[in-house]
């Protein structure tokens, strides 16, 4: 075979969550893995080899929702509840975004999810067209889209948003090489009118087209429902045909056990979103309820104005701990579950092929180094992924057979440019604002 990446030298976590010595071979042409064993090495004549000597290698890491270029407002806001904190900064800052800016901030957290295993995300947010040019450059692989907010616009602004979100998951759908997938992305149950969101939702399921929204993210998304509908917002959100087995949601903070249910019966994910929940005080996810239930859970970061990185190894640490907490119990959310929902759960909860190492799946891969003294005795790979390891024990990350990285170099995008430019557009954007 030509044109093929060998990783070679390592371990390689399975599946089923079981570590062995094994090689990778990816087959560069179709960006799908073509071998996993022992004597990969010795089968495969590879035109490019990764050493993984004392590495573990596993599936790349999947941030299932984000919002990519909020690295710009990075620091910018801290310490205070989701409500007060979109309104007085966020929205206004956002509102001064230039087209340039989503770029920046963009290329700037694909730079940080390159560097910590990171190889694909769920973005929404607005400009898309350069959240895809980021994406494309950068050789990472995303379902991205447009978000909605109807609240607070006439008709006609309204129904331009929900057509300009649809107008771009069917514009960009397979860009950047077939890296790129789309969804229809309203914002969240309160905050796009129903009218509007029937209406998006409907062309989407008649096109194919996956939905991504937040919900129940906090008491203040969830009691207006209660109180002017009489139903969960779950139970809403089902009526509207948000729950399809395609579409995924976002947060799912204050979801009680019939909505549980329900998610379980209809296949829609949820995506745990642990250090954006603590940090605004939204509340903590039922995250072992779900996966008792039956319900796909990916991870994923939010942006990093609540985060405030983009590592998902911080995310599934957090992961991890805060749903023993919520379950008061120390069994809860185990290590090999978090590791599992942040790969294979969050692949699936955004439909992509990824997220597992076997042969056929997409060839997209961390290979993490275990030499740091943070790292040592290894009695069990699984656990340290979950509770020890960090973003810069990443050595090598690929995606779709090409390697991203390199000994910790990045090989797609010029990293000074990026973090100088982002620097120099987050200070602009932040005077605009406050201008």
């Amino acid at each position: 075979m030509t044109n093929t990446l060998l990783v070679a030298g390592g371990r390689v976590l399975g599946p089923d969550m079981t570590v062995e010595r094994a090689d990778v071979v990816a087959d560069r042409e179709t960006g799908r893995i073509e071998a996993v064993g022992p004597d990969a090495a010795d089968e495969y004549d590879a035109d490019e080899t990764l050493d993984a000597e004392g590495c573990l290698v596993m599936p790349g890491l999947v941030n299932a929702h984000t919002h990519a270029a909020m690295t710009l407002l990075r620091g910018y806001a801290d310490d205070k509840p989701l409500g007060p904190w979109l309104r007085e900064d966020i929205w206004p800052a956002e509102a001064a975004l230039e087209p340039e800016d989503v770029r920046a901030g963009t290329e700037l957290g694909v730079v940080e999810m390159i560097r910590s295993g990171t190889t694909a995300f769920a973005d929404m947010y607005f400009d898309v067209d350069e959240v895809v040019a980021a994406v494309e450059a950068a050789g990472v692989r995303a379902r991205v889209g447009h978000g909605v907010v109807t609240v607070a616009k006439d008709d006609e602004d309204a129904a331009a948003d929900v057509e300009e979100s649809l107008r771009v998951a069917r514009e960009f759908d397979g860009a950047a090489d077939g890296r790129v997938s789309t969804a229809f992305m309203p914002h969240s149950l309160t905050t796009v009118g129903e009218e509007f969101l029937r209406e998006g939702v409907e062309t989407a399921r008649q096109e194919g087209i996956p939905v991504h929204i937040h919900a129940n993210e906090t008491t203040e998304e969830v009691e207006p429902i209660v109180e002017e509908r009489g139903e969960r917002p779950l139970s809403y959100a089902d009526d509207v045909g948000l729950l399809d087995e395609a579409n995924f949601l976002a947060h799912g903070v204050h979801t009680d056990d019939e909505e549980i249910s329900l998610l379980a019966e209809r296949g829609a994910a949820v995506v745990h979103c642990p250090a954006s929940n603590t940090k605004l005080a939204s509340g903590i996810a039922p995250v072992q309820k779900m996966l008792d239930a039956g319900v796909t859970v990916g991870i994923g970061t939010d942006g990093a104005a609540s985060n405030n990185d983009l590592d998902m190894f911080d995310e599934l640490r957090d992961a991890a701990m805060i749903g023993k907490l919520g379950a008061d119990d120390a069994a809860a959310v185990p290590a090999a579950a978090a590791v599992e929902a942040a790969t294979a759960g969050s692949a699936t909860a955004i439909g992509i092929d990824a997220g597992r190492i076997e042969t056929g799946a997409l060839a997209d891969l961390a290979v993490v180094e275990f030499d740091a003294p943070h790292l040592a005795p290894t009695h069990d790979y699984v656990s340290h992924l979950a509770y020890a390891v960090r973003g810069s024990d990443v050595r090598h990350t690929v995606c779709d057979g090409r390697v991203l990285m390199r000994d910790r170099e990045i090989l797609t995008l010029d990293e000074e440019r990026v973090v100088a430019e982002a620097r120099e557009r987050a200070e602009h954007l932040v005077e605009r604002a406050e201008s």
